[in-house]
Parts: structure tokens; C-alpha cells; sequence
């Protein structure tokens, strides 16, 4: 078998990847649909792997895994590996699971970052509570859910006087803003900002924090995505602070989402003075860039993307070795979409025992439940979702109805 195209089409602002070959037998990945702008960089690798086997993924990765980078550079290798597996699984008339070495579980347990509901009025503690009182409700019966506070979100935006300084968040929003592009929404995380938090701004956080745990009680755990951008003593004491809360976990506290770099040792300072569990590595790319925070213990739990880190395979060997050294994992994926959750659920099947929950990953659009054929109905039962049989990530595209949804440029995507 020999790969003969790589294709890539943005659907409903998704960067989907198609590997076909000269048997007949075509692949599917796809990268974060915040990425719109990712064609260019998936076709950069296309001559790279034309002509290769695609079932020999570990050798095709090989020509292409030094060429990235960190986030988002990483998530074109990401769905080209994706897409890779896709194809072993079904030229082999097998499920990709059995591929990464065979199931663990037979079900997987996600959590909720991704169904999200629009705050009421302010984000005062009493609005925070009952937002998250409605993700507590949702059918999908999930029983962790993540919130986002402090820098993560628009809590800060929100809060006069959040930090120590004179940068106003009126001044902040005229420079996103002047951008008037459909993706000025995500322009906001690019920029940097952050500093040390005011003591008003410290204890509203941590208002926030309760009001949200009392709803949740100890029926739902409560993780909270916070930044990145806390500097390490407000990171520490923020920690510190909810020790009694029992939180899941603190995620990209110091670093974070498109952070090029680590910075393991000042994880490591406030890990190991809190019991407070330490999370963070969404925006990671490869195993060597975890190698660091592994071995310095430097936080509890990681939380690599499938579709930024590497792929699957990148994934599996992360979390093995941060298994033999009792970090556990809890893979990031809310907006890695309907093919990004097929290639999930295939992965935690085969994590060890360090495995959490994978977060929960959603399309940008409704219709793409329409599009995509091959998912469970329900998809999660009382947060689990179970795993399925069919070769290769078991899911396929409706095509007559997605193509309606294909740009002028992409018409033969499907052909």
C-alpha cells in the first residue's frame, strides 16, 4: 500500500486531513477548530510522505515529527498521524485501540471543558455558581467538570483592579479588537498578559471557587483551568488557598495554552508545596518537551493533546512514563471536534493505569453530528463513553451532506 495524496479542507472553520491511498483505503484526522489557518502547514509536509507505506506509521512519523513545534505548529503532524492510524486500523480490519496495544477499559470516562453556557449578568461568585449548576445538569451526566477562572476566561477581563499596575482592561480590549477578523475571539488567548493579583482580586477567586464548590459539592469534582500567566507566588498561594476544597486539579497555572516552552522548575515549586494536585501540558509537543516535567515531578497530572503533542502514539508513551514515575493524565481535547473524539476514546482505551478522564472534545458546529456517522447515540452515559469496534477509528464522513459544507477550493475533497 503506498499513500498517493494528502489532502486538507477547512470544514466549518475545521482543518480535517484525508491520507488516501492506492488501494482504496483513505484516513482521517483533524486538528483544533480553533485553527483555521492550518492547510498550508498540513500540505508543507505532503512530499514528505508521498509514496510511503501508511501503515508503517512509526517510519512515515519520522520523516515528518522533527518539522514541527509547539502549539500550533504540532497539531498538522498531529492529524497526519491520526489519519495515518485510521488506516492501519482498517487495512488490518481492526479498531485502532487494538493497534496502540489493546484495551485497558471498555468504557472511558471523559469530563466536561467544552459544553459551556454564557454567564448570566456579571461574573459575580453567585453567577459563577449558577453556571456551573448548569453544566452539573447536563445529560451527560459528567462528573468532573472544568471552570475556567482567573487569567483563564474572561474573569480577570471582568474584575476592576485584578491585577497590581496600570493596564486598564478597556486598553487591553481596544487592541484585540481593532482586529475585526472572524477569529478575533481567539486573538484574546494569544496575547500576553498577567501579574501579580491584587488582594481584592485574590479573594473574588476565591469567592468564585466556593460558590462553585458548594454547588458541586462531592458529588461532581471541580478542576479549574487558571491561566496561563500567574506568576509563581499568586500561583502557590492560590493553591494553598483551596486546600480544603478537594479540587481535581489547577491546570496552566505558569504556562499554558500556546506557551512555547516548560518551565518545569517553577511547576515544581509550587507542586511540591501543595496538596493541591498541579496539572498542565496541553500546549506540549513531544515526549522530549515532557521528559523534564516528568522527571522533576514537577506537577500531578499532564495533560497532553492528542492533536497538538504528536498523536496517538506520542500520547501512549507520554503517559507510560509518567505512569512509572506517579504523575497521572488527563488528555486535553475540548474543541478537537467529532474525528478528535473518535481518536480519544481509541487512545484512553489503551492508557495505563494513571488515566483520569479525557476532556470532553465538541464540534464548532451542530450540523457536524450530521456529517459524521459511526458514533455512539448517546455518545456519554453517566460521564462514560464505551468504546467501540469498528476498524480503524470507526467513524465516517456523510459525504453528500458534508460536502455541502466545503469551501469552492476544496470541492474534490471526497473524490
Amino acid at each position: 500500500m503506498k499513500i498517493t495524496d494528502l489532502k486538507c479542507a477547512i470544514i466549518g472553520n475545521t482543518p480535517v486531513v484525508r491520507i488516501t491511498t492506492d488501494e482504496g483505503i483513505s484516513g482521517y484526522g483533524q486538528a483544533e477548530w480553533s485553527k483555521p489557518y492550518l492547510k498550508p502547514y498540513v500540505l508543507f509536509y505532503k512530499p514528505l510522505i508521498l509514496g510511503e507505506d501508511p501503515t508503517n506509521v512509526e517510519r512515515v512519523m519520522s520523516k515528518i515529527r522533527r518539522l514541527g513545534s509547539f502549539k500550533p505548529w504540532g497539531a498538522a503532524v498531529s492529524a497526519i498521524e491520526v489519519a495515518l492510524w485510521d488506516i492501519a486500523g482498517k487495512a488490518a480490519d481492526l479498531p485502532v485501540y487494538k493497534l496502540l496495544g489493546g484495551k485497558v477499559r471498555d468504557r472511558v470516562l471523559v469530563y466536561n471543558g467544552g459544553i459551556r453556557f454564557p454567564m448570566e449578568g456579571d461574573s459575580s461568585p453567585e453567577n459563577f455558581a449558577k453556571n456551573i449548576l448548569k453544566m452539573k445538569n447536563l445529560k451527560e451526566g459528567f462528573s468532573i467538570i472544568k471552570q475556567g477562572i482567573s487569567l483563564h476566561g474572561q474573569m480577570a477581563d471582568n474584575f476592576d483592579k485584578y491585577f497590581y499596575g496600570d493596564i486598564s482592561w478597556d486598553e487591553r480590549n481596544s487592541i484585540i479588537f481593532e482586529n475585526d477578523s472572524k477569529d478575533q475571539w481567539a486573538l484574546s488567548q494569544y496575547l500576553p498578559f498577567g501579574g501579580q493579583i491584587t488582594e481584592k482580586g485574590m479573594n473574588y477567586t476565591l469567592d468564585c471557587i466556593i460558590a462553585m464548590k458548594e454547588v458541586l459539592g462531592d458529588e461532581v469534582g471541580l478542576a479549574l483551568d487558571c491561566g496561563p500567566g500567574i506568576v509563581p507566588h499568586d500561583a502557590l498561594k492560590l493553591a494553598q488557598s483551596v486546600e480544603d476544597l478537594n479540587i481535581m486539579w489547577m491546570e496552566d497555572m505558569i504556562t499554558g495554552d500556546y506557551t512555547p516552552y516548560v518551565l518545569a522548575d517553577l511547576y515544581r515549586d509550587v507542586t511540591i508545596n501543595t496538596s493541591t494536585p498541579i496539572h498542565t501540558g496541553e500546549q506540549i509537543y513531544l515526549r522530549q518537551n515532557f521528559k523534564d516535567l516528568i522527571d522533576k515531578r514537577a506537577v500531578n497530572i499532564i495533560g497532553p493533546d492528542p492533536l497538538d503533542v504528536g498523536g496517538l502514539a506520542e500520547t501512549k508513551w507520554i503517559a507510560e512514563y509518567a505512569d512509572l514515575n506517579g504523575i497521572m493524565i488527563a488528555p486535553h481535547g475540548t474543541i478537537d471536534g467529532l474525528i478528535g473524539l473518535a481518536a480519544h476514546v481509541h487512545l484512553a482505551a489503551t492508557l495505563p493505569r494513571n488515566y483520569i478522564a479525557l476532556e470532553y472534545p465538541v464540534p464548532c458546529h451542530k450540523w457536524w453530528y450530521d456529517i459524521i456517522e459511526g458514533l455512539p447515540d448517546p455518545i456519554v452515559k453517566d460521564s462514560f463513553i464505551d468504546v467501540w469496534d469498528s476498524p480503524g477509528l470507526g467513524i465516517k464522513f456523510r459525504e453528500d451532506e458534508a460536502s455541502r459544507y466545503l469551501d469552492e477550493e476544496d470541492k474534490d475533497f471526497f473524490n
